[in-house]
C-alpha cells in the first residue's frame, strides 16, 4: 500500500541537499509508539539481516533550486511514503490528520492533503520508475585487509542478480519459505538510464550511492508486490528503492 502526502507552506523551504535521515525521522516520530519502536530496534529479521519493509521517496516540488549547502522548495511539497503493513500507513496518516504542523529536519510545514495510490495492476513485463535511488553494493577487502564497499552500476551484471538476490531474503522473511522456481523470476535492465541519473547521499555520515531512471523488468508477482510495497534492493527504510510503474511491456 502507498501513500502520497502533500505538504503547504507560506515561503520557500530550505532543506540540505541529503535529506533522507531528516524524512526517515519524520516518519519514525508520526507513527504509534508500538509500531515505531520495534519497527526501529527489530524490524523482520533473517539471519544477520533486519527487514523494515518500508521505503519512501524522494522530495518532490514543482520548483527546486540549490542555495547553498541545500535545496530551496517551493510549495506543494510531495512525499510518497509505501509499506508492507498497512497498519503502519494507517498509524501515520491518522497522527498527520491530527497535527497542525509538522517539521523535516528544522523546517516547519503544513500538511496539505494524504492521498492513497491505488496499486498498478500486474503484467510481468513492465516499465518501472525509480522514486528514490536503488543501491546494490558488496562490501570486499582490500589487499591490505581493509574492508571496502563498492557500488555497482545498472550496466554491471551483478547490479540484476544482487538484486535478485535481496528479494529472495525478503521473500523468505515473509512467508518463511525460499521462493519457488515460478515466483523466482527477475531481470532488469536500464531503458533511460545514463551518467547523470546516479545519485550520491550522505546518511548520518556515510557515503550511499544509487541510481534513478528507468528500467524495464521482468518479474514475478511475489516479487513485484514485495518490490513496490516495499522497495527494490537494500537500505528501502534509509529512502532507497522506490518504484513506480510507468507502463506495461506487451
Amino acid at each position: 500500500m502507498r501513500l502520497k502526502i502533500a505538504f503547504e507552506w507560506d515561503e520557500q523551504v530550505f532543506i540540505p541537499f541529503s535529506y533522507n535521515h531528516f524524512v526517515q525521522s519524520f516518519i519514525y516520530t508520526n507513527l504509534d509508539r508500538s509500531i515505531a519502536e520495534p519497527l526501529h530496534n527489530t524490524g523482520i529479521p533473517l539471519g544477520k539481516r533486519r527487514f523494515k519493509f518500508f521505503t519512501f521517496s524522494r522530495l518532490f516540488s514543482p520548483s527546486i533550486k540549490r542555495n547553498g549547502k541545500g535545496w530551496l522548495f517551493k510549495p506543494p511539497l510531495s512525499l510518497y511514503l509505501s509499506a508492507r503493513d498497512i497498519h503502519l500507513l494507517e498509524s501515520f496518516a491518522i497522527h498527520l490528520v491530527k497535527t497542525e504542523k509538522v517539521r523535516i529536519g528544522r523546517s516547519e510545514v503544513r500538511v496539505k492533503s494524504i492521498e492513497v495510490i491505488k496499486p498498478p495492476d500486474y503484467r510481468e513485463e513492465m516499465i518501472i520508475k525509480t522514486l528514490s535511488p536503488i543501491t546494490v553494493y558488496s562490501t570486499l577487502l582490500t589487499a591490505d585487509g581493509k574492508k571496502k564497499t563498492y557500488y555497482y552500476t545498472p550496466f554491471e551484471k551483478e547490479f540484476e542478480s544482487l538484486l535478485r538476490d535481496n528479494l529472495r531474503r525478503k521473500f523468505k522473511a515473509i512467508y518463511g519459505v525460499e521462493p519457488q522456481e515460478e515466483d523466482d523470476i527477475f531481470e532488469i535492465e536500464p531503458y533511460r538510464v545514463n551518467k547523470n541519473s546516479e545519485v550520491i547521499v550522505k546518511f548520518k555520515g556515510f557515503v550511499i550511492k544509487g541510481w534513478m531512471g528507468l528500467y524495464k523488468v521482468k518479474i514475478s508477482k511475489p516479487y513485484f508486490e514485495i518490490a513496490y510495497d516495499a522497495g527494490l534492493g537494500p537500505k528501502n527504510s534509509q529512502g532507497f528503492g522506490m518504484i513506480e510503474v510507468v507502463r506495461k511491456r506487451r
